[in-house]
């Protein structure tokens, strides 16, 4: 099994931004959590990261080409703007993982919104950066 773990903007600065909110480990660290759950499931996992929409969409589009099988997305701010990233994920059917490291639900209004969140088969939310775990650990039961 092939998982795709993508990251939108300034998730990259994770451990400098916000710490209140998202805490003091750096994306190095996060990416090796991960790597370290997906080896004990036996799964292997690529991760991407961008600042940029249109890189995000060609990263969910070339994740079909590459037959990956399940898709972890912490999409950042494009969550609640992005109806690109939706329709690519609608797009290439993979089965996706939506991830917020903070709750969007207690946040401001705004972010309350996920276009995202339909095409995808779970969302996790508010569980810090173990919730990258926890859908790792969903598509590995898939």
């Amino acid at each position: 099994m092939k998982i795709l773990v993508i990251n939108g903007p300034n998730l990259n600065m994770l451990g400098i931004r916000q710490p209140e909110i998202y805490g003091k480990t750096t994306y190095e660290d996060l990416k090796a959590m991960i790597s370290a759950e997906a080896e004990q499931l036996g799964v292997a996992v690529d991760f991407f990261q961008s600042n940029h929409e249109g890189a995000l969409v060609d990263a969910i589009q070339q994740a079909y080409f590459d037959r990956v099988d399940g898709i972890v997305i912490n999409p950042g701010a494009y969550t609640h703007t992005s109806v690109a990233l939706l329709d690519a994920v609608k797009a290439v059917s993979i089965p996706t993982v939506e991830v917020h490291i903070s709750d969007p639900e207690t946040r401001e209004a705004f972010r309350r919104i996920s276009y995202i969140r339909e095409a995808c088969v779970a969302t996790v939310k508010g569980r810090g950066l173990e919730g990258y775990l926890e859908a790792l650990r969903l598509l590995a039961e898939k």
